[in-house]
Protein backbone atom coordinates (compact mmCIF):
# COMPACT_ATOMS: atom_id res chain seq x y z
CA UNK A 1 0.00 0.00 0.00
CA UNK A 2 1.48 3.37 -1.00
CA UNK A 3 0.42 6.82 -0.27
CA UNK A 4 1.58 9.99 -1.77
CA UNK A 5 1.54 12.94 0.62
CA UNK A 6 0.66 15.90 -1.07
CA UNK A 7 -0.14 19.81 -0.47
CA UNK A 8 0.99 23.35 -0.49
CA UNK A 9 4.57 24.33 0.46
CA UNK A 10 4.81 24.71 4.36
CA UNK A 11 1.48 23.23 5.33
CA UNK A 12 3.27 20.83 7.35
CA UNK A 13 4.06 17.42 4.71
CA UNK A 14 7.91 16.88 5.41
CA UNK A 15 6.93 17.63 9.32
CA UNK A 16 4.10 14.94 9.12
CA UNK A 17 6.19 12.89 6.67
CA UNK A 18 9.28 12.88 9.75
CA UNK A 19 7.11 12.24 12.19
CA UNK A 20 5.41 9.37 10.41
CA UNK A 21 8.95 7.48 9.30
CA UNK A 22 11.36 8.93 11.76
CA UNK A 23 13.49 9.95 8.72
CA UNK A 24 14.83 13.38 9.51
CA UNK A 25 14.79 14.76 6.53
CA UNK A 26 14.67 18.47 6.25
CA UNK A 27 10.98 20.90 7.23
CA UNK A 28 12.35 23.89 7.18
CA UNK A 29 9.80 27.02 7.68
CA UNK A 30 9.90 27.96 3.91
CA UNK A 31 8.71 26.81 0.91
CA UNK A 32 10.24 23.95 -1.18
CA UNK A 33 12.34 22.75 1.57
CA UNK A 34 11.20 19.21 -0.24
CA UNK A 35 12.91 19.18 -3.73
CA UNK A 36 13.10 15.65 -4.25
CA UNK A 37 10.41 12.97 -3.23
CA UNK A 38 11.42 11.35 0.00
CA UNK A 39 10.39 7.60 0.47
CA UNK A 40 9.57 5.89 3.63
CA UNK A 41 8.06 2.60 4.57
CA UNK A 42 6.60 2.59 8.04
CA UNK A 43 4.21 -0.30 10.33
CA UNK A 44 0.94 -0.04 10.17
CA UNK A 45 0.10 -0.37 13.59
CA UNK A 46 -1.80 -4.27 14.73
CA UNK A 47 -2.44 -5.14 18.27
CA UNK A 48 -3.95 -8.17 16.90
CA UNK A 49 0.07 -9.38 15.73
CA UNK A 50 0.71 -9.38 19.89
CA UNK A 51 -2.13 -11.22 20.64
CA UNK A 52 -1.46 -13.83 18.48
CA UNK A 53 2.59 -13.91 19.57
CA UNK A 54 1.62 -14.13 23.07
CA UNK A 55 -0.03 -17.55 22.13
CA UNK A 56 2.08 -18.60 19.10
CA UNK A 57 5.94 -17.86 20.27
CA UNK A 58 7.56 -16.86 17.09
CA UNK A 59 11.68 -15.15 16.10
CA UNK A 60 10.19 -11.99 14.20
CA UNK A 61 7.02 -10.48 14.18
CA UNK A 62 6.15 -8.45 11.03
CA UNK A 63 3.05 -6.05 10.65
CA UNK A 64 1.88 -4.76 7.49
CA UNK A 65 3.79 -2.05 5.62
CA UNK A 66 2.51 1.29 4.38
CA UNK A 67 4.90 3.14 1.73
CA UNK A 68 4.68 6.90 1.87
CA UNK A 69 5.65 9.00 -0.57
CA UNK A 70 6.57 12.90 0.25
CA UNK A 71 6.19 14.99 -2.49
CA UNK A 72 7.92 18.84 -2.82
CA UNK A 73 4.95 21.34 -2.68
CA UNK A 74 2.43 22.10 -5.30
CA UNK A 75 1.44 25.60 -6.30
CA UNK A 76 -0.78 26.97 -8.77
CA UNK A 77 0.74 26.88 -12.13
CA UNK A 78 2.51 23.21 -11.54
CA UNK A 79 1.21 21.59 -14.14
CA UNK A 80 2.82 24.27 -16.35
CA UNK A 81 6.30 23.99 -14.81
CA UNK A 82 5.77 27.18 -12.07
CA UNK A 83 7.17 26.24 -9.00
CA UNK A 84 9.09 23.19 -8.85
CA UNK A 85 7.31 22.51 -12.35
CA UNK A 86 5.20 19.35 -13.01
CA UNK A 87 7.99 16.67 -12.89
CA UNK A 88 6.57 16.16 -9.26
CA UNK A 89 3.26 15.09 -10.43
CA UNK A 90 4.61 12.30 -11.97
CA UNK A 91 5.80 10.71 -8.33
CA UNK A 92 2.26 10.83 -7.68
CA UNK A 93 1.09 8.80 -10.37
CA UNK A 94 1.95 5.27 -8.91
CA UNK A 95 0.17 5.45 -5.56
CA UNK A 96 -2.87 4.16 -4.66
CA UNK A 97 -3.90 7.02 -2.33
CA UNK A 98 -3.20 10.57 -2.19
CA UNK A 99 -2.45 11.73 1.36
CA UNK A 100 -3.01 15.90 1.13
CA UNK A 101 -2.39 17.70 4.16
CA UNK A 102 -4.26 21.07 4.61
CA UNK A 103 -3.35 23.71 7.05
CA UNK A 104 -6.16 24.48 9.12
CA UNK A 105 -4.46 26.70 12.03
CA UNK A 106 -3.62 30.18 12.40
CA UNK A 107 -0.02 31.23 13.49
CA UNK A 108 1.17 34.19 12.43
CA UNK A 109 4.98 33.21 12.82
CA UNK A 110 4.22 30.76 9.65
CA UNK A 111 4.53 32.12 6.35
CA UNK A 112 1.72 30.77 3.85
CA UNK A 113 2.45 30.41 0.10
CA UNK A 114 -0.99 32.01 -0.71
CA UNK A 115 -0.60 34.69 2.03
CA UNK A 116 -3.52 33.87 4.05
CA UNK A 117 -4.86 30.34 5.56
CA UNK A 118 -8.38 28.69 3.55
CA UNK A 119 -7.92 25.33 3.22
CA UNK A 120 -10.83 25.02 0.73
CA UNK A 121 -8.56 27.29 -1.28
CA UNK A 122 -5.55 25.06 -0.95
CA UNK A 123 -7.79 22.27 -1.88
CA UNK A 124 -9.13 23.59 -4.82
CA UNK A 125 -5.70 24.63 -5.84
CA UNK A 126 -4.20 21.50 -5.99
CA UNK A 127 -7.24 19.53 -7.25
CA UNK A 128 -6.96 22.09 -10.28
CA UNK A 129 -3.53 21.06 -10.80
CA UNK A 130 -3.80 17.45 -10.55
CA UNK A 131 -7.20 18.11 -13.01
CA UNK A 132 -4.87 19.95 -15.71
CA UNK A 133 -2.46 17.33 -15.69
CA UNK A 134 -5.35 14.70 -16.33
CA UNK A 135 -6.47 16.76 -19.36
CA UNK A 136 -3.38 16.95 -20.72
CA UNK A 137 -2.92 13.10 -19.81
CA UNK A 138 -6.38 12.42 -21.47
CA UNK A 139 -5.99 14.22 -24.36
CA UNK A 140 -2.54 12.42 -25.78
CA UNK A 141 -4.34 9.01 -24.87
CA UNK A 142 -7.76 9.44 -26.58
CA UNK A 143 -5.73 10.51 -30.10
CA UNK A 144 -4.07 6.50 -29.54
CA UNK A 145 -7.12 4.63 -28.38
CA UNK A 146 -9.02 6.81 -31.56
CA UNK A 147 -7.05 5.65 -34.06
CA UNK A 148 -7.07 2.46 -32.56
CA UNK A 149 -10.49 1.77 -32.34
CA UNK A 150 -11.08 2.76 -35.94
CA UNK A 151 -9.64 -0.86 -36.92
CA UNK A 152 -12.36 -2.51 -34.89
CA UNK A 153 -10.55 -3.02 -31.65
CA UNK A 154 -12.76 -3.57 -29.06
CA UNK A 155 -10.54 -2.67 -26.04
CA UNK A 156 -9.72 0.28 -27.76
CA UNK A 157 -13.57 1.28 -28.42
CA UNK A 158 -13.60 0.41 -24.84
CA UNK A 159 -10.82 3.07 -23.86
CA UNK A 160 -11.88 5.37 -25.60
CA UNK A 161 -15.99 5.65 -24.19
CA UNK A 162 -13.87 5.57 -20.60
CA UNK A 163 -11.64 8.33 -22.12
CA UNK A 164 -14.34 10.40 -22.67
CA UNK A 165 -16.42 10.01 -19.44
CA UNK A 166 -12.98 11.01 -17.93
CA UNK A 167 -12.58 14.34 -20.29
CA UNK A 168 -16.49 15.05 -19.38
CA UNK A 169 -15.85 14.87 -15.32
CA UNK A 170 -12.65 17.13 -16.04
CA UNK A 171 -13.93 19.65 -18.63
CA UNK A 172 -16.57 20.29 -15.80
CA UNK A 173 -13.61 20.91 -12.93
CA UNK A 174 -14.72 18.00 -11.39
CA UNK A 175 -11.63 15.04 -10.25
CA UNK A 176 -12.25 11.95 -12.03
CA UNK A 177 -12.76 9.96 -8.59
CA UNK A 178 -16.33 10.71 -8.97
CA UNK A 179 -16.48 8.91 -12.55
CA UNK A 180 -18.49 5.57 -12.00
CA UNK A 181 -18.85 2.40 -14.56
CA UNK A 182 -21.02 -0.52 -14.31
CA UNK A 183 -18.88 -2.75 -16.77
CA UNK A 184 -15.76 -4.30 -14.82
CA UNK A 185 -13.19 -3.94 -17.33
CA UNK A 186 -14.45 -0.11 -17.83
CA UNK A 187 -13.07 0.55 -13.96
CA UNK A 188 -10.43 -1.69 -15.24
CA UNK A 189 -9.15 0.76 -18.14
CA UNK A 190 -9.75 3.08 -15.78
CA UNK A 191 -7.26 2.00 -13.20
CA UNK A 192 -4.66 1.78 -16.70
CA UNK A 193 -4.54 5.27 -17.15
CA UNK A 194 -3.33 5.92 -13.63
CA UNK A 195 -5.22 9.06 -13.50
CA UNK A 196 -4.10 11.62 -10.37
CA UNK A 197 -7.60 12.59 -9.68
CA UNK A 198 -8.99 9.29 -10.04
CA UNK A 199 -7.04 8.35 -6.76
CA UNK A 200 -9.16 8.21 -3.66
CA UNK A 201 -7.80 11.11 -1.19
CA UNK A 202 -7.30 11.47 2.79
CA UNK A 203 -7.51 14.45 3.57
CA UNK A 204 -5.13 15.08 6.82
CA UNK A 205 -6.00 18.79 8.46
CA UNK A 206 -3.09 19.67 10.41
CA UNK A 207 -4.28 21.56 13.32
CA UNK A 208 -2.19 22.96 16.28
CA UNK A 209 -1.90 21.87 19.87
CA UNK A 210 -5.09 23.58 21.29
CA UNK A 211 -7.64 22.01 18.79
CA UNK A 212 -6.41 18.33 18.32
CA UNK A 213 -9.83 16.84 17.79
CA UNK A 214 -10.02 19.44 14.84
CA UNK A 215 -13.56 20.61 16.02
CA UNK A 216 -12.54 24.25 14.28
CA UNK A 217 -14.20 25.30 11.21
CA UNK A 218 -11.16 25.11 9.29
CA UNK A 219 -11.70 21.64 9.63
CA UNK A 220 -15.18 21.33 9.20
CA UNK A 221 -15.02 22.83 6.02
CA UNK A 222 -13.30 19.99 5.21
CA UNK A 223 -14.93 17.37 6.32
CA UNK A 224 -18.21 18.71 4.43
CA UNK A 225 -15.94 18.82 1.40
CA UNK A 226 -14.61 14.99 1.98
CA UNK A 227 -17.76 14.18 2.62
CA UNK A 228 -19.29 15.40 -0.51
CA UNK A 229 -16.60 13.78 -2.75
CA UNK A 230 -15.87 10.50 -0.58
CA UNK A 231 -13.39 11.26 1.27
CA UNK A 232 -11.78 11.19 4.84
CA UNK A 233 -10.31 13.51 7.00
CA UNK A 234 -7.92 12.73 9.76
CA UNK A 235 -7.12 15.74 12.33
CA UNK A 236 -3.19 15.42 12.85
CA UNK A 237 -1.02 17.89 14.86
CA UNK A 238 2.23 17.46 12.97
CA UNK A 239 3.86 19.63 15.69
CA UNK A 240 2.97 17.29 18.23
CA UNK A 241 3.91 14.05 16.32
CA UNK A 242 7.19 15.24 15.33
CA UNK A 243 7.80 15.80 18.74
CA UNK A 244 6.15 12.23 19.51
CA UNK A 245 8.54 10.70 17.05
CA UNK A 246 11.60 12.02 19.22
CA UNK A 247 10.75 10.46 22.37
CA UNK A 248 11.47 6.76 23.74
CA UNK A 249 8.30 4.80 24.44
CA UNK A 250 7.97 5.78 27.90
CA UNK A 251 7.94 9.02 27.79
CA UNK A 252 6.11 8.63 24.19
CA UNK A 253 2.96 7.62 26.54
CA UNK A 254 3.17 10.35 29.24
CA UNK A 255 3.01 12.98 26.40
CA UNK A 256 0.16 11.35 24.65
CA UNK A 257 -1.42 11.55 28.05
CA UNK A 258 -0.54 14.73 28.68
CA UNK A 259 -2.19 16.48 25.43
CA UNK A 260 -5.24 14.02 26.18
CA UNK A 261 -4.53 11.68 23.08
CA UNK A 262 -4.63 7.91 22.91
CA UNK A 263 -2.74 7.31 20.11
CA UNK A 264 -0.05 8.56 17.86
CA UNK A 265 -1.04 9.67 14.19
CA UNK A 266 0.06 6.76 12.42
CA UNK A 267 -2.60 4.22 13.68
CA UNK A 268 -5.31 7.13 13.12
CA UNK A 269 -4.06 7.26 9.51
CA UNK A 270 -3.17 3.80 9.22
CA UNK A 271 -6.67 2.99 9.46
CA UNK A 272 -8.41 5.75 7.46
CA UNK A 273 -6.03 4.82 4.58
CA UNK A 274 -7.28 0.63 4.72
CA UNK A 275 -10.73 1.98 5.17
CA UNK A 276 -10.25 4.57 2.06
CA UNK A 277 -8.62 1.90 0.04
CA UNK A 278 -11.29 -1.13 0.88
CA UNK A 279 -8.43 -3.10 2.77
CA UNK A 280 -7.91 -5.61 5.30
CA UNK A 281 -5.41 -7.97 7.24
CA UNK A 282 -4.97 -11.66 7.36
CA UNK A 283 -2.00 -13.00 9.35
CA UNK A 284 -0.31 -16.05 8.92
CA UNK A 285 1.56 -17.46 11.98
CA UNK A 286 4.36 -20.03 13.41
CA UNK A 287 7.56 -20.24 14.86
CA UNK A 288 9.75 -18.51 12.24
CA UNK A 289 7.24 -15.50 11.93
CA UNK A 290 3.78 -13.81 12.68
CA UNK A 291 2.71 -11.88 10.01
CA UNK A 292 0.53 -9.32 8.68
CA UNK A 293 -0.67 -9.35 4.89
CA UNK A 294 -2.56 -6.59 3.22
CA UNK A 295 -5.53 -7.81 0.81
CA UNK A 296 -8.79 -6.09 -0.85
CA UNK A 297 -11.98 -6.68 1.07
CA UNK A 298 -13.86 -9.70 -0.78
CA UNK A 299 -10.58 -11.24 -1.62
CA UNK A 300 -10.82 -15.84 -1.93
CA UNK A 301 -8.18 -17.37 -0.20
CA UNK A 302 -6.31 -18.25 -3.47
CA UNK A 303 -5.76 -14.18 -3.74
CA UNK A 304 -4.67 -13.74 -0.30
CA UNK A 305 -2.51 -16.38 -0.55
CA UNK A 306 -1.01 -14.94 -3.73
CA UNK A 307 0.22 -11.78 -1.92
CA UNK A 308 2.71 -14.09 -0.37
CA UNK A 309 3.99 -15.67 -3.68
CA UNK A 310 2.01 -16.32 -6.91
CA UNK A 311 2.91 -20.46 -6.91
CA UNK A 312 0.66 -19.95 -3.61
CA UNK A 313 -2.51 -18.09 -5.78
CA UNK A 314 -1.45 -21.38 -8.79
CA UNK A 315 -1.43 -24.14 -6.79
CA UNK A 316 -4.25 -23.61 -3.93
CA UNK A 317 -5.39 -26.55 -2.83
CA UNK A 318 -7.22 -25.33 0.48
CA UNK A 319 -6.58 -23.22 3.44
CA UNK A 320 -6.66 -23.59 7.19
CA UNK A 321 -8.53 -20.95 8.65
CA UNK A 322 -9.49 -19.75 12.30
CA UNK A 323 -9.62 -16.23 13.69
CA UNK A 324 -7.52 -14.56 16.44
CA UNK A 325 -10.88 -14.54 18.57
CA UNK A 326 -10.83 -18.09 18.47
CA UNK A 327 -6.60 -17.75 19.58
CA UNK A 328 -7.29 -16.01 22.10
CA UNK A 329 -10.22 -18.45 23.79
CA UNK A 330 -8.33 -21.23 23.30
CA UNK A 331 -4.70 -20.59 23.38
CA UNK A 332 -2.88 -22.21 20.79
CA UNK A 333 -3.83 -23.71 17.54
CA UNK A 334 -4.08 -27.58 19.08
CA UNK A 335 -6.68 -26.29 21.31
CA UNK A 336 -8.53 -25.15 18.23
CA UNK A 337 -8.39 -27.65 16.16
CA UNK A 338 -10.05 -29.91 18.80
CA UNK A 339 -12.93 -27.87 19.39
CA UNK A 340 -13.75 -27.82 16.53
CA UNK A 341 -12.80 -24.66 15.26
CA UNK A 342 -10.08 -24.74 12.56
CA UNK A 343 -12.03 -24.53 9.30
CA UNK A 344 -11.26 -26.24 6.17
CA UNK A 345 -11.44 -23.41 3.09
CA UNK A 346 -11.36 -24.10 -0.58
CA UNK A 347 -11.04 -21.49 -3.44
CA UNK A 348 -14.15 -19.70 -2.99
CA UNK A 349 -13.45 -18.73 0.44
CA UNK A 350 -13.86 -15.26 0.81
CA UNK A 351 -11.08 -14.25 3.53
CA UNK A 352 -12.13 -12.15 6.59
CA UNK A 353 -10.12 -9.28 8.39
CA UNK A 354 -8.22 -11.12 11.45
CA UNK A 355 -8.56 -14.81 10.06
CA UNK A 356 -5.35 -16.41 10.26
CA UNK A 357 -4.65 -18.91 7.61
CA UNK A 358 -2.16 -22.02 6.59
CA UNK A 359 -2.48 -22.28 2.88
CA UNK A 360 -1.64 -25.97 1.61
CA UNK A 361 -0.87 -25.44 -2.18
CA UNK A 362 1.14 -27.64 -4.89
CA UNK A 363 2.65 -26.79 -8.14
Amino acid sequence: MEAGIVGLPNVGKSTLFNALTQAGIASENYPFCTIEPNVGVVPVPDPRLATIETHIPTQKVIPAALRLVDIAGLVRGASEGEGLGNKFLSHIRSVDAILHVVRCFDDPDIAHVEGSVDPIRDIETIDMELMLADMASVDSAMEKAVRAARTGDKEAKLRVSVLEACKARLDAEQPIRGVTFDQPDAMKTLRGLSLLTAKPVLYVANVDEDDLAGDNAYVQKVRERAEREGGLVVPVCAKIESELAELDEADRDELLESVGLTEPALHALARAAYKLLGLQSYFTAGPKEVRAWTVPIGATAPQAAGVIHSDFERGFIRAEVYSVADLEAHKNEKAIREAGKLRIEGKDYVVSDGDVCHFLFNV
